[in-house]
């Protein structure tokens, strides 16, 4: 039952950090790719509640959001934008397969359900897929910033 409660507070974690990292998105994102943007913000806002309702439902006390988050790289584009919602997916696929091992029956069907939402909108962002989503062993962006914990002497409230 813990691994399933850190699971499921690790999968919170990540969508804090995915709202936090979308409201930059959104923030310099192209005008023809706004709604996207938009649609993926409010998807990972409703999945983020699910999952603050699910702590709760297993006995936890949700982790609450960071009051900011580390980007992976400088955000100055909507070229850099895309390259950061693609990225942000991409840790929120990892964190779901963690929850897929974790979970059993209904858990584990919606946690599967969030990675490949996650996968798609990944391909959708970079133009293309990976062989494994979720998977930072077969992932070209291997390394502690791929898995989304902080680097080691991070000062930052929470890291993307």
């Amino acid at each position: 039952m813990r691994k399933l409660v850190d699971a499921v507070q690790a999968a919170l974690a990540a969508e804090h950090a995915a709202v936090y990292g979308y409201g930059v998105v959104g923030g310099r994102i192209e005008s023809s790719r706004q709604d996207e943007a938009r649609d993926a913000y409010d998807a990972h806002r409703a999945r983020r509640d699910a999952l603050r309702r699910e702590v709760r439902d297993l006995g936890g006390e949700p982790e609450p959001a960071a009051a900011a988050y580390a980007l992976p790289f400088a955000v100055p584009d909507s070229a850099a934008a895309v390259r950061l919602a693609a990225e942000l997916e991409d840790r929120l696929a990892g964190v779901y397969a963690d929850l897929v091992r974790a979970g059993q029956g209904a858990r584990r069907r919606e946690a599967a359900g969030a990675l490949r939402e996650a996968a798609v909108r990944s391909a959708r962002w970079r133009g293309g897929s990976v062989a494994f989503p979720g998977l930072s062993e077969h992932s070209a962006s291997d390394g502690p910033a791929a898995s989304g914990s902080p680097t080691p002497g991070e000062t930052t409230s929470g890291s993307l």
